[in-house]
């Protein structure tokens, strides 16, 4: 699976995007379109939130280049020229063919910025929310162009880990999930597309599954943060890196059916151990965060965040290098 364009030559393109909000993810969106040779109206109602954006990007940008990092052919230079920024909510969406949606995650301040992008956008536009979790029929059931709303959910930091969660409602027209699938493969993306929507999608329901057997496993004294950590980091994240949970235990096993068949009482007993789930807060949180404070304290948060990302671009040109390698006939150059 790829995780990063390929080395073909990164065409300038004509075609306006649009990305509502500056913070984390919008800037994430911004250099992605833009290392995919698109113009990138970056929209914010804060001019210092713009300034600031630009500055990370740039810094973003010029790190990746220098490490070789970067995605696509373009020069750092040029892909953070493709990037121009407004206060203007008309303007920024302006003649735009695709609107990413990337205001913070409350339902009615997303659904009052989405129908202000819905009164401004073309008939022919393509409008997204990064949504992570709401289902897309509760914020475009209000829209004048609701057949051309879905959800494209990213993973955070999206510029470093490609995964797109496209999620359409009941209302979305197929070809807007067709097209937009064409432009996040095209710009280095993975786009998974769904059915139908559900409820925290697949990365969320995962993600929190997860979270809400290492929470009980910290109320009852099991075992500590770190041990999770190692648990994750130094085994389930090692399969995962290159396989979903499915095809793991289809390795681990002569295929998926010996592992039911072998396994699949064993997994069922632990299974009607778990726990309900419980809104993570209180005492529980308390020791969490305690103990996450000694791998991390509060105040080198951004630092660690950039650790992350500088892993997460090397993981995937790893992989990428990996593929490459397989997809090479032996001998050949």
């Amino acid at each position: 699976m790829a995780t990063q364009q390929s080395e073909q030559t990164t065409e300038l393109k004509g075609d306006k995007i649009a990305i509502i909000g500056s913070g984390l993810i919008g800037r994430s969106w911004a250099m992605l379109f833009a290392s995919g040779g698109y113009l990138v109206s970056l929209f914010d109602t804060d001019s210092r939130q713009v300034k600031d954006a630009m500055t990370d990007i740039q810094k973003q940008l010029t790190m990746l280049s220098e490490r070789g990092l970067g995605r696509g052919t373009l020069s750092a230079d040029v892909q953070f020229s493709r990037i121009t920024t407004s206060t203007s909510l008309l303007e920024a969406v302006n003649d735009a063919v695709y609107i990413q949606e990337c205001v913070p995650e409350k339902r009615e301040l997303k659904r009052a910025v989405l129908l202000d992008v819905d009164a401004a956008m073309t008939s022919t536009a393509i409008l997204a929310s990064s949504t992570s979790a709401m289902m897309p029929s509760l914020l475009s059931d209000h829209l004048t162009n609701k057949d051309r709303f879905l959800v494209a959910h990213p993973t955070n930091p999206p510029f470093y880990v490609p995964v797109v969660e496209l999620v359409p409602a009941s209302w979305t027209a197929d070809h807007v999930t067709t097209a937009t699938s064409e432009i996040m493969a095209a710009i280095g993306q993975v786009p998974i597309v769904f059915y139908k929507e559900v409820d925290g999608f697949a990365v969320g329901r995962i993600q929190f599954a997860i979270l809400s057997v290492a929470y009980d496993l910290i109320k009852n004294d099991v075992c500590d943060v770190e041990a999770i950590e190692v648990a994750m980091t130094e085994g389930l994240g090692m399969w995962y890196a290159f396989f979903g949970p499915f095809q793991v235990e289809h390795l681990n096993a002569d295929g998926f059916m010996d592992v039911c068949n072998k396994y699949g009482e064993a997994v069922y007993r632990v299974q009607k151990t778990f726990a309900a789930p419980e809104k993570m807060g209180g005492p529980t949180a308390e020791k969490m965060c305690q103990q996450l404070e000694l791998f991390c304290p509060l105040d080198k948060l951004q630092e660690k965040r950039q650790w992350r990302d500088e892993r997460l671009a090397a993981l995937s040109r790893l992989i990428r290098d990996l593929d490459r390698e397989e997809a090479t006939p032996s001998g050949g150059n």
